[in-house]
């Protein structure tokens, strides 16, 4: 078997104004990068962990240890970065990774909530655990799926790549069938799209999958295209895998202008990592509090920020009226 056609698009969705998912599309490897980190820092975060993909050497044999060890590689170059420089402290990003073997298995590698889906005979499974939040709780029963599609803390996940110098890496290979169609994607479209609709466009647009992608994309935006959005479709093919077909170029992009400014003072990283626990720990504290989990809360930080800032305007005033008093005397 071999890869058949294949093909990529991603889109800043009609919220942000940067586009922090990367990708990479190089047979046999194909990945999603879903950065975060604030300002710029979630963007750089994912370009460099897909870098660290491109700039592999030839050998791609392996399976499940190449693909491992590419992610870590990845994880390194983020999590180095991030040290040599304040201004990305605390980025990092998602990574699911597929690699296609000679065998005609598929490799998968997987850190955060990008998933990787397999479409066979009409039906679209996800093959990919969440590392986030809600997965966590559903995984313990603590939490339905149903409330986890609207839970608050949905976008926290407690597994990324470059916030630790090592990063644990899920990995599972997939024997292929000729004509099963892989998805990867970014959450921007699984946070806007149901599984069934994106189960019926990947299928209708199966001998298309140019169109597909860009008809998930349109769909992601329709809905409200909250966050970026990213799509990688490959097709496996029955042929011998030095015979693979081109890549055919990304559709042209019909939402250019359906961008809507974010509210003020939000930001494009709001993704965060943190631990089960830790979550669960500051949601009872809370909660014994008596505070309204969907109340503002000023931080003690911003607090301190406002009162120093206050009392420097004072002694500016003070001294101002101070040198008109005494320029009025002399």
């Amino acid at each position: 078997m071999k890869i058949g056609q294949r093909a990529a698009e991603t889109n800043p969705g009609r919220k942000r104004r940067r586009n922090e998912d990367a990708y990479v599309c190089d047979p046999p490897l194909f990945a999603v990068a879903d950065g975060m980190g604030g300002a710029q820092a979630g963007e750089l975060a994912s370009s460099l962990a897909a870098a660290a993909l491109r700039e592999r050497d030839d050998d791609d044999r392996g399976g499940e240890g190449r693909v491992a060890e590419l992610i870590q590689e990845a994880n390194r170059r983020v999590h180095q970065r991030a040290l040599d420089d304040v201004a990305a402290s605390g980025m990092g990003t998602t990574m699911t990774v597929a690699l296609f073997q000679d065998d005609g298995s598929v490799s998968i590698g997987h850190v955060g909530d990008s998933r990787a889906y397999l479409l066979r005979d009409g039906a679209l499974d996800q093959l990919t655990d969440d590392h986030s939040l809600v997965a966590e709780l559903v995984r313990r029963g603590e939490l339905s799926p149903e409330e986890a599609e609207v839970h608050p803390q949905r976008s926290v996940i407690t597994r990324a790549l470059g916030t630790e110098a090592d990063v644990d890496v899920d990995t599972f290979t997939v024997q292929a069938h000729a004509n099963d169609v892989f998805l990867l994607c970014s959450d921007g479209l699984t946070t806007m799209v149901d599984v069934e609709t994106i189960n019926g466009i990947v299928e209708r647009g199966r001998h298309d999958l140019v169109g597909a992608a860009h008809a998930l994309i349109k769909e992601a935006n329709e809905r409200g295209g909250d966050d970026n959005i990213t799509i990688l479709l490959f097709e496996i093919a029955e042929g011998e895998p030095d015979e693979q077909t081109a890549e055919a170029p990304p559709a042209a992009d019909a939402e250019e202008d359906t961008l809507h400014p974010e509210p003020a003072g939000s930001s494009s990283g709001d993704t965060a990592v943190v631990s089960v626990e830790e979550i669960r720990g500051a949601l009872a504290a809370r909660a014994e509090a008596g505070e309204d989990d969907d109340a503002e809360h000023v931080p003690r930080a911003s607090l301190l920020q406002y009162a120093l800032a206050t009392l420097l305007i004072a002694a500016l005033a003070a001294l101002v009226v101070f040198l008109v008093v005494r320029g009025l005397a002399q």
